[in-house]
């Protein structure tokens, strides 16, 4: 907790500024919002300190006097205690620099075919109702449909305290078997999709962009978005030429916002990538990947024979597919966080 008092006084020393609230919307915001995120840290972590102290004499007191009924009271506020003790644990594992930004997510279909597009479309539905669960915001940036079924890719934004610290647990390829819906002889089917998450460049971090390496592309924008896609070239296609890595925005109803959120990315991206070149990696996020197919998977979801989830990272299986499809993913995050080597 030490860490967090001292982040926390930082933080208030910055926001004391007479000029502070001069800054940048987005970063009045992003401080505003650790320092509520770092308050409500300490005071729970004070709160729980004062329970388990205040269980322990209690325990004590009723083992003298061999109070049974307020033994098995106290048997379960330590069991409460242990839980939310955890969960602050789990907090303290987010200790890297990105761990605390917004994240920006981009699922994408491989092996399969319309499967692997309908895959897609369930895994973007199981991460927006786990940021919904959690009160993060999600944002589509880019929405590419499938050709039958589903979606071919899809980009969004996540925002929320920790947003890259949880979904970074999500970052590989996903891999489906189930009686596929799209075959008429009724065939178990494998299929796959690749997670990609990147940590959102905040506006303290300076990426340098110049204009002449950027080629621009127009377009008019053919996913969901309301009755002016279609009429106008709002959509925004961003080319970096020196690392060829292109980014696209649809889903803004202006072209200057469409850019906005495309440059955004790329911003991300080139992030990544010079993380990447510090750690003596020179390829980024997705070009480091393995192929969107069999034996790369991170984690299985099986929906016949048998119903299972497992994570191959750290061998955690979960039976309720369903429930781990509607958002329940926390066990496998706690998991990876916990296996995770932190620096």
């Amino acid at each position: 907790m030490d860490q967090c008092q001292k982040e926390l006084e930082k933080i208030e020393a910055i926001m004391s500024r007479a000029d502070f609230w001069q800054k940048d919307q987005d970063e009045i915001s992003r401080l505003s919002q650790q320092r509520g995120l770092l308050r409500d840290r300490i005071d729970l972590w004070q709160k729980l300190h004062k329970e388990t102290e205040e269980a322990g004499i209690l325990a004590e007191m009723a083992l003298e006097e061999n109070d049974k009924s307020t033994l098995k009271e106290v048997e379960k506020d330590i069991t409460r205690l242990q839980e939310k003790i955890k969960g602050l644990e789990l907090q303290s594992l987010l200790g890297d620099p990105d761990d605390k930004r917004n994240a920006i997510v981009a699922i994408n279909a491989g092996a399969g075919g319309t499967e692997a597009q309908d895959w897609v479309e369930m895994l973007f539905r199981m991460l927006a109702r786990w940021c919904e669960k959690k009160g993060m915001e999600v944002r589509v940036i880019d929405y590419l449909a499938g050709d039958e079924a589903g979606i071919k890719n899809v980009t969004f934004s996540v925002t929320g305290p920790y947003a890259y610290g949880y979904l970074k647990s999500e970052h590989g390829i996903h891999r489906m078997v189930r009686i596929s819906p799209f075959d008429a002889t009724k065939r178990r089917h494998t299929s796959f999709a690749s997670i990609s998450v990147l940590p959102e460049a905040d506006k303290d971090i300076k990426i340098e962009i110049d204009d002449k390496d950027l080629r621009i592309d127009t377009y008019r924008a053919s996913g969901p978005g309301g009755q002016h896609v279609n009429k106008t070239s709002s959509a925004v296609r961003i080319t970096h030429l020196p690392t060829g890595i292109v980014v696209q925005c649809q889903n803004e109803k202006s072209q200057h916002r469409n850019k906005e959120m495309a440059m955004k990315v790329l911003k991300a991206r080139l992030y990544e990538l010079e993380k990447k070149k510090l750690e003596r990696k020179k390829q980024d996020m997705h070009q480091s990947q393995k192929e969107i197919a069999w034996g790369s998977q991170i984690r299985s979801y099986v929906f016949n024979p048998y119903r299972m989830v497992k994570d191959h990272r750290t061998n955690v299986e979960v039976g309720d597919v369903d429930k781990v499809m509607d958002g329940d993913i926390d066990i496998f995050i706690d998991a990876y966080l916990r296996e995770k080597p932190q620096n």
